[in-house]
């Protein structure tokens, strides 16, 4: 009875745990239940739906850029797209050849639309070409009952309405490359296109805008059934440079009187671009839509290099261009003044070493307006000998040398500006004192970009302050915001006495770019010439007759010239750099004559009397 009772007991203590140990494991699953279906069902929901719909990502219009008075510099236009379901087409191929007599499609364009095809799903649409006039697409639209799969899609396309005159400051866009992938989603859109080169590739983001979407139904393949929503993008910020589209115009023009030139004009006060221009140049608006594989190839294989900015990424000697830093490096270290004369016999003596001056004859005893007026090789010689690298160096970087300036195009040089830690650093080996005598010419290591140049004239000639120059105006409907540039600490009259010679230079008949004066009232122009040398020619080869215009064109020396205007109130200040050019007086000076002359008729800031009646206008806010 008692064993009876005790099996009893045990089988009952069995149960009782056996069906807690069920309770617990189907009270877990019923809690897990609830929370899945009270606490976590819009999460599955959301992934309910996104198994069922689909979300297409729409590319935001593009924002515009302009000039600074509003003139477009890039826009963009309508573009008609042709568009082929592989799936609904009875045949690929037959249909790529029908729709060849209707629209210009390629062999070789037709062999890319077939490997799409193999690389997508049948039932995703494959853009077959764009670009497409509004004829292309009327006669795409009637033949569609014959054109089995095809459909036609309206976009925009960026359109560069200058062209080769700005192509170099505003860039173009491209197809996104593999590269270029970021996680924003919308780069995964085909044949999206983003900033390459230029204004558009510094400010992708600003221009871009924000991208719309469609949320379609779709089954279980992923073929959309019906569309749902539609939620259009914002269009990306509108630019407004401070380029003058006209003076942009002129001076592109200028400069194409030369194989290989650039040009810049600044103001000298607030720092604004108002032309920026490389020679040779190219067609954005073929980079757009495609450039074909051998016009490519060809600008790649041109040895004026026509892809490069030169104004702001080509980097030269700036030759005699350079004497004016020379000079203030003089003043301010105490190692010249205004009465300091040096005998110039055509050469200079630094130990056995003679250095030529440029002109074999000598200039006699000039100061240092003098040798500024005719560009005194000798003077500037014993200038830098008596300062020493250092101070030149030192008041070359004040000048804008040597240094990045954070231009707002992608691709700037920052030039080079030598001194006794650089070499050490560079080359293991210490500065020789042969090696001042040629940097105090701009000659040696010394190189600088012709909008380096530019903002040195600016800064020399502007009271001395530390401008630097700005090619975004406003983004949108923001205000002009230009900064109060501070002082670099130069001493007036020493300032005076460079822009004195300076004026020299092209206003005294025996200046050495006096032939290109401005001779047109009330205009007028300062400034001073320059030949950076590319290779030596030797004394045998002097001595033989041969000279720098019967090298080879990439052997011939480049010509140079800075200036500035009008002399009296110097408002603008431009370099124009002339690749292999004959010389600075010859080549580079005419140009910035006239890219000066251009830019003083056109002065924005001018008080200009129409009438009685008429008030004056602020600076900048009208077109001339």
């Amino acid at each position: 009875m008692n064993r009876d009772m005790e099996r009893h007991k045990e089988f009952s203590r069995r149960a009782l745990i056996l069906g807690a140990g069920k309770i617990a494991v189907f009270g877990t699953l019923a809690l897990r239940l609830a929370y899945l279906q009270i606490f976590e069902q819009k999460k599955f929901q959301t992934l309910s739906d996104k198994n069922r719909i689909s979300l297409r990502l729409l590319p935001a219009q593009r924002g515009e850029i302009m000039d600074r008075f509003g003139a477009p510099l890039a826009v963009n236009r309508q573009d008609f797209r042709a568009l082929l379901v592989p799936e609904q087409a009875d045949d690929v191929e037959d249909t790529l050849a029908r729709l060849a007599r209707l629209i210009p499609i390629s062999e070789d364009e037709k062999e890319e639309i077939m490997v799409e095809i193999d690389q997508h799903r049948p039932f995703s649409p494959v853009l077959v070409k764009e670009n497409l006039s509004w004829d292309d697409m009327a006669k795409v639209e009637i033949n569609l009952p014959d054109l089995a799969g095809v459909s036609m899609a309206e976009g925009q396309m960026r359109s560069y309405p200058l062209g080769a005159a700005t192509a170099h400051i505003i860039g173009y866009v491209g197809r996104v490359s593999k590269a270029e992938l970021t996680d924003d989603p919308v780069m995964s859109i085909p044949g999206y296109r983003i900033g390459k080169t230029g204004v558009e590739k510094k400010y992708e983001e600003t221009l871009r805008g924000e991208a719309g979407q469609i949320q379609a139904e779709v089954n279980v393949v992923g073929r959309e059934i019906r569309e749902l929503t539609h939620t259009e993008g914002r269009k990306g910020h509108r630019l407004t440079l401070t380029l003058d589209s006209d003076l942009q115009m002129q001076c592109q023009e200028y400069i194409a009187r030369q194989a290989s030139a650039a040009a810049v004009v600044m103001d000298v006060h607030t720092g604004e671009v108002y032309a920026l221009c490389s020679h040779p140049s190219f067609n954005p608006n073929v980079f757009s839509s495609g450039i074909p594989a051998d016009l490519w190839e060809g600008l790649l294989a041109d040895p004026t290099n026509p892809l490069t900015n030169k104004a702001v990424a080509g980097q030269y000697p700036p030759g005699s261009t350079f004497k004016m830093v020379t000079a203030m490096a003089g003043l301010e270290s105490g190692a010249i003044n205004a009465s300091t004369h040096v005998n110039c016999p055509g050469y200079y003596m630094l130990g056995d070493n003679k250095f030529h001056c440029w002109k074999s004859g000598g200039h006699g005893t000039v100061d240092i307006v003098t040798a500024l007026r005719e560009s005194c090789d000798t003077f500037f010689y014993e200038t830098g000998k008596r300062s020493g690298i250092d101070a030149i160096s030192k008041m070359a970087h004040r000048m804008g040398l040597g240094d990045k300036l954070d231009f707002d195009v992608p691709g700037e040089g920052a030039g080079l500006v030598p001194d006794r830690d650089w070499k050490q650093k560079r080359y293991k080996q210490k500065w020789q004192q042969g090696e001042t005598i040629v940097a105090a010419i701009g000659q040696g290591y010394m190189l600088a970009t012709p909008l380096q140049l530019a903002t040195m004239t600016a800064r020399l000639v502007n009271g001395g302050k530390a401008v630097k120059p700005l090619l975004v105006r406003s983004v949108e409907e923001e205000g002009s915001k230009i900064p109060e540039w501070p002082a670099l600490g130069f001493r007036k009259p020493y300032l005076d006495l460079i822009q004195k010679g300076m004026n020299a230079v092209v206003n005294d008949p025996r200046g050495t770019g006096h032939g290109s004066c401005i001779t047109q009232e009330p205009y007028s122009m300062g400034g001073k010439t320059g030949t950076a040398q590319v290779r030596r020619i030797t004394l045998a080869q002097r001595e033989a007759g041969i000279k720098n215009e019967s090298l080879p064109w990439k052997f011939r020396h480049h010509a140079l010239f800075v200036g500035y205007g009008p002399v009296e109130n110097p408002a603008y200040a431009a370099a124009v750099i002339v690749e292999h050019g004959v010389g600075g007086a010859m080549a580079a000076a005419p140009i910035a004559r006239d890219i000066l002359l251009a830019a003083q008729k056109r002065d924005p800031r001018r008080i200009r009397t129409v009438d009685a009646a008429e008030t004056a206008k602020p600076a900048g806010e009208k077109k001339p």
